[in-house]
């Protein structure tokens, strides 16, 4: 502005909108800056043909937000400058030509190297092996044995005859002189072609120096010296390792086409193998009888200066691999600076997983690709889906996915997206041990269709541990209490038409989520386990009630097996929705596999004769049974107040009208197709009828003390009541159905308080027999 001078014609400042990062709010500044991409947007007809293969839940999926994006597939920025990543693959020279790696093998081969090679010898027999003591001071006394001479002279022998040996470096421990000496001496050399190196030294044992060896020699099991603890005074493994490894690295830059031998020690050579095939350490233990050398054996040591960290581990990743210049055709290339967008690393999983192509080629190449199915959120359309279809279309192996379940995201009760700066997030360690992971799971599974968000309300998922989960553990808890009232199996084959009825609802049970599964509608197939719930247990169970708590050992004994059947199928039914209910269950009913997790998926029988005929029937009752429950309510006439007769449209047959008429709680069920409602109740109240009703209220008090006091079925108890005299007669003509309803062993009449429970004209209390 100084420079322009009087030409400026006005300056202000101008607020405007600017980018900030989203994490931590700081401005952003945007580059432009050179990019590598791979040129999508030539593969679009081939992603949206491969999508077209792909079965999408929920199914606009996969020609909406999804086929969209394909539609307008742009090329992919594929690199990133950043340190973290995997290094882009790529190497220029000076003159510009490129060169793409493909694997570990083509680096090494490319990686320029400096024409060396590497022979090691461990020195001969020495006085400390003979002894079998660990032996690391440099001063001590500690030559080779006869034996050890000749051991060395017989393997220079040996290398002379193969091998021409330009330099040896060696320990300067005394044994290792001596064999380096011997070694000389028979290939030849000079003494100046001889030199020591003090890094060739034993390992350092410390103060473990002179103690007795305990087992195999060079076992790092035994051994004072571990992977990573020394003994005072002493050095690590991997402290020798990283001092051999150092070693070599410094021979490779120092020389050039030579044959060099290394004169050194057991626990020395075995790391410096590590050291120069990037091993690491906790496999170069597994593989110490392959790499710790005997003595005065000769080896050659392969060694390329790959890309290795500080622990000489092979190691690719910046900075090591930038550290590595490769050579083609006499020109030298340096690595590009750039490492691959992550999604690239997501996109590349079903071949990196398996090592492909280098290893598992026949099983990705056969039924390893592509998968059954995969599940995310929904904005994975634009993330790994994509970029596992991608990489699939340019490995031309197509779409990687059969089946895609794609899912919304979850949001608060008010449908904001949860955040910790709103304070709206819900943590599930709150949630968990609340209502379980069982109620949780399941409210995802059915709160709507998989792509559609989920706005999370706590009372909902209340709502399915009381209604649903809570009601299946009460039957469970109901057939434990009975379960050993008569000896029975678990299984189906009942006659009673209750029994047939709620297996045949099971059959229709598995079909349904069966059918579901396979086609991965997974909301529709949790869905109906909610409502066999209801009908398990406010229909079956409640008009199973009676019978097995009845005398008929028979029919005890077909409605525990059906029962302990339902159960057991059930748990498998629901094992993948509610894991951890369905092994609860699974065990209470005595599954016999250690798990249901290990059980095969449950089959139906789809062909019972009449089972359609029973399911229609069955639900015409309980339509009759609702509007007969409905009418009482609007005349206020209790379910326990006996009515004399029901008039149905349509006759239901004998076993089931039998159940209207004891739901209903009248005496007779009687069918009139003339008549326009679907059903009518008789609600005049005869003197008998009242008195079986006062009795059944006065049974249901019984049996309301016999819970309070903790009675088990068909354990005594003796009533007492406080009443008028006319409330006595009642009692004593309600006396038979009293002692075998609620197992008392006798009524007395005496003033009550306490405990005692108060009903019209008496009251009540229970002591045991």
């Amino acid at each position: 502005i100084k420079e322009l001078g009087g030409t400026v014609l006005r300056t202000e400042d101008i607020t405007h909108s600017y980018p900030h990062c989203w994490r931590c709010k700081s401005p952003l500044i945007y580059y432009a800056r050179d990019s590598w991409y791979i040129r999508m947007s030539q593969l679009r007809n081939q992603l949206a043909s491969e999508n077209q293969k792909v079965h999408w839940e929920p199914e606009h999926i996969r020609d909406g937000r999804f086929g969209e994006w394909l539609k307008e597939a742009k090329d992919w920025a594929v690199s990133r400058n950043r340190y973290w990543g995997t290094p882009l693959p790529i190497w220029r020279s000076a003159s510009g030509k490129t060169l793409v790696v493909g694997s570990f093998a083509e680096l090494k081969e490319k990686t320029k190297r400096s024409g060396n090679r590497y022979f090691t010898m461990r020195h001969g027999e020495a006085e400390s092996n003979v002894q079998n003591i660990y032996s690391s001071e440099i001063t001590a006394h500690n030559p080779l044995t006869t034996r050890g001479h000749e051991q060395v002279r017989a393997s220079a022998e040996a290398l002379k005859q193969t091998e021409t040996i330009d330099l040896i470096l060696t320990s300067p421990f005394e044994r290792g002189r001596e064999t380096a000496e011997i070694v000389r001496a028979v290939l030849g050399l000079s003494e100046e072609l001889v030199i020591t190196d003090e890094r060739l030294g034993e390992v350092q044992y410390g103060e473990a120096h002179g103690v007795q060896r305990v087992g195999v020699e060079g076992s790092i099991h035994d051994a004072p010296v571990t992977l990573s603890k020394a003994p005072p005074h002493g050095e690590t493994l991997m402290d020798v390792k990283r001092r051999m490894g150092a070693f070599l690295l410094e021979l490779e830059r120092t020389y050039g086409g030579k044959n060099i031998l290394i004169v050194s020690h057991g626990g020395p050579l075995w790391m410096m193998r590590a050291a120069a095939g990037g091993i690491a350490l906790d496999e170069a233990s597994g593989a110490r009888k392959d790499l710790y050398p005997g003595n005065a054996e000769v080896c050659e040591v392969s060694f390329t200066p790959l890309p290795v960290n500080q622990d000489f581990e092979l190691d690719v990743h910046r900075p090591y691999i930038d550290t590595i210049p490769l050579e083609h055709d006499g020109e030298m290339y340096e690595r590009v600076p750039e490492v691959m967008d992550v999604w690239f690393d997501s996109g590349a999983m079903p071949f990196a997983q398996d090592h492909y192509p280098f290893e598992n080629k026949q099983w990705i190449d056969g039924t390893g690709y592509p998968a059954d199915f995969i599940s995310e959120a929904i904005d994975q359309t634009r993330g790994w889906f994509y970029t596992l279809l991608c990489v699939g279309v340019l490995m031309e192996k197509g779409t990687p996915y059969k089946n895609v379940i794609c899912l919304g995201h979850l949001l608060d009760d008010k449908g904001k997206k949860m955040s910790k700066s709103q304070g709206n997030i819900i943590d599930p360690w709150d949630v968990l041990p609340k209502y379980g992971a069982d109620a949780l799971r399941y409210w995802m599974y059915t709160v709507n269709e998989p792509g559609t968000s989920k706005n999370f309300d706590e009372r909902l998922v209340d709502e399915i541990v009381k209604k649903h989960i809570g009601r299946l553990l009460n039957v469970l808890s109901f057939y434990e209490l009975f379960k050993d009232s008569a000896k029975h199996t678990v299984e189906r084959g009942s006659e009673h038409a209750l029994d047939r009825w709620i297996i045949a609802r099971l059959d229709a049970l598995i079909l349904m989520a069966t059918e579901n599964l396979d086609a991965y509608r997974i909301d529709k197939a949790a869905r109906p386990l909610a409502d066999f719930i209801d009908d398990l247990s406010t229909w079956y169970l409640r008009r199973s009630r009676e019978r097995i708590k009845g005398a008929d050992a028979k029919d005890v004994q077909q409605a525990l097996a059906t029962l302990a059947f339902v159960l057991h199928e059930y748990a498998k039914v629901i094992a993948p929705f509610m894991p951890f209910v369905a092994e609860h269950v699974y065990r209470a009913v005595g599954g016999k596999k250690e798990s249901v997790h290990l059980e095969d998926w449950p089959t139906a029988e789809v062909s019972q004769e009449g089972t359609e005929a029973l399911l229609e029937a069955m639900q015409k009752a309980r339509d009759v049974v609702s509007l007969g429950l409905e009418l009482r309510a609007n005349a206020k006439i209790k379910v326990r107040q006996p009515l004399q007769k029901a008039v149905i449209k349509e006759a239901l047959g004998e076993e089931i009208a039998t159940i209207v008429r004891d739901e209903l709680n009248v005496k007779e069920i009687v069918a009139d197709a003339t008549q326009g409602e679907l059903i009518t109740l008789d609600m005049t109240l005869t003197g008998a009828l009242k008195q079986e009703g006062e009795t059944r209220e006065l049974l249901r008090a019984v049996q309301e003390l016999r819970k309070k006091k903790g009675l088990k079925p068909g354990e005594k108890a003796v009533l007492i009541v406080g009443t008028s005299v006319t409330g006595r007669t009642q009692v004593e003509e309600s006396k038979p159905v009293l002692m075998k309803s609620a197992a008392l062993s006798g009524i007395e009449y005496d003033s009550v308080s306490g405990d005692a429970l108060t009903l019209e004209g008496f009251e009540v209390r229970m002591r045991l027999k």
